[in-house]
């Protein structure tokens, strides 16, 4: 059971107004300071807390919670543990970090083990990701995409509002906030040729996407509904599925994407629990038609998280590009996982799932340069007067994401890359 807050709650450790680390979020990740040994952490206002100290200072005590997962380099064995436990350290830091809360707060000498300056940890990739697949979940990107490359009047294909169309992605590429990749090569073929040319990507796009992270396993065979989907999904994250549309366009017929998505992907470093963003769930688009059993579900499944993405170089501060909102998802976190299982697919701890391109409905909320520019037809403007049709090398593309409701707010940290030359 999820402890209950007061919108007005507070911690009895400082933070600025506008911190994503509130008392009421308490995301997990994995930290590590001055190249030492990384251990699992969580974040309060503009410090890390160390759970492996926390934990032998005997804070924990009472959650039996087993040997090793706090001392750790990915989190599968923490979240392996189940919601009942990883539910009770979030209850458990939500009481100590709460301003009423004197047990931690008076005594300096463990505060100095636990509490860590976020500015001086380096944060990890926090799971160890075993399956990734890629959802295509956004109607307005999806017809965006479909009037642009198909029939501007039959935009969706015949399938797209009876199942969440996804594929299996690589996970070995995908790389935590904070890294740098070159641009792709691969073969791409010139609107004025009959014959492909070998070379890297011109057309370097960003996709604004979400994931969501699995905490319990599954058996081959066996299958989660909609309604028991949140006992399976531990927590979200911020996603860029980095994208080269010029790569892409050539190779996805008839099989899909491959070279064009598989050369880098970056998440960023804290996940924050599904029981946190329980406040923020929201009303989603009505599905007409209406969808098989096995996809419906009652009540309110979408999530209210504003979305930004921030265009920088060493020289451009950073411009907003496009600023979205996942509730503007057409298909739901619990569909995306009902459907991957409902052929019996096994899943397991640490498995991640994409949202795919999140986009509204107006032009400013499209989630990729492919839509905010129309497949470069309308370049955008930035601070410094250049343009940019796509992403150019030297770029660094962020993303933040946030939830605000009632006066209170938590975040996901920033999931950022740079784009490097390609050799």
């Amino acid at each position: 059971m999820d402890m209950k807050l007061k919108p007005d709650a507070q911690s009895w450790v400082e933070n600025s107004k506008d911190t994503d680390f509130t008392i009421h979020n308490f995301p997990f990740g994995i930290a590590s300071v001055r190249s030492g040994e990384k251990f699992a952490c969580s974040a309060i206002g503009d410090f890390a807390i160390n759970l492996y100290a926390l934990h032998n200072a005997g804070y924990l005590s009472d959650l039996q919670i087993p040997n090793g997962v706090f001392n750790c380099n990915v989190l599968n064995s923490f979240i392996g543990c189940g919601k009942k436990t990883t539910n009770a350290v979030r209850n458990e830091l939500i009481r100590l970090f709460l301003s009423t809360n004197d047990a931690l707060k008076n005594n300096k000498s463990d505060i100095k083990e636990i509490l860590i300056p976020l500015n001086t940890v380096q944060l990890h990739l926090p799971i160890e990701i075993r399956d990734y697949t890629d959802f295509y979940s956004s109607i307005d990107h999806a017809t965006n995409v479909g009037k642009m490359f198909r029939d501007p009047a039959n935009a969706l294909l015949p399938n797209w509002k009876h199942l969440p169309v996804g594929y299996h992605g690589r996970a070995s590429t995908i790389c935590v906030s904070g890294h740098s990749f070159k641009r792709p090569k691969g073969q791409s073929k010139p609107a004025d040729s009959d014959f492909p040319v070998f070379g890297a990507s011109k057309l370097l796009d960003f996709e604004l996407e979400t994931a969501f992270v699995i905490g319990k396993d599954t058996e081959m065979g066996e299958s989660v509904s909609t309604k028991a989907a949140k006992d399976y999904i531990f927590g979200m994250m911020l996603f860029n599925d980095w994208s080269a549309r010029d790569i892409q366009t050539w190779e996805y017929v008839p099989l899909g994407p491959f070279l064009a998505k598989n050369f880098a992907s970056t998440l960023s470093p804290w996940i924050v629990t599904l029981e946190a963003l329980e406040p923020f769930r929201v009303s989603g688009y009505v599905q007409s038609p209406p969808v098989l059993p096995y996809l419906q579900y009652s009540g309110d499944f979408n999530i209210d998280i504003q979305l930004e993405v921030l265009l920088e170089t060493q020289h451009l501060v950073p411009t907003s590009l496009c600023i979205s909102n996942y509730k503007y998802m057409y298909w739901t976190m619990e569909q995306q996982l009902a459907h991957h299982t409902v052929n019996g697919c096994k899943i397991r701890v640490g498995d991640l799932m994409a949202s795919g391109t999140i986009s509204g409905p107006e032009p400013h909320q499209y989630g990729s340069m492919l839509e905010l520019t129309w497949r470069g037809s309308k370049p955008m403007k930035m601070k410094d007067g250049s343009e940019r049709k796509f992403v150019n090398d030297g770029d660094t593309i962020s993303f933040r994401g946030k939830c605000e409701k009632d006066g209170f707010r938590l975040g996901f940290g920033s999931c950022k890359a740079t784009v490097l030359p390609a050799n």
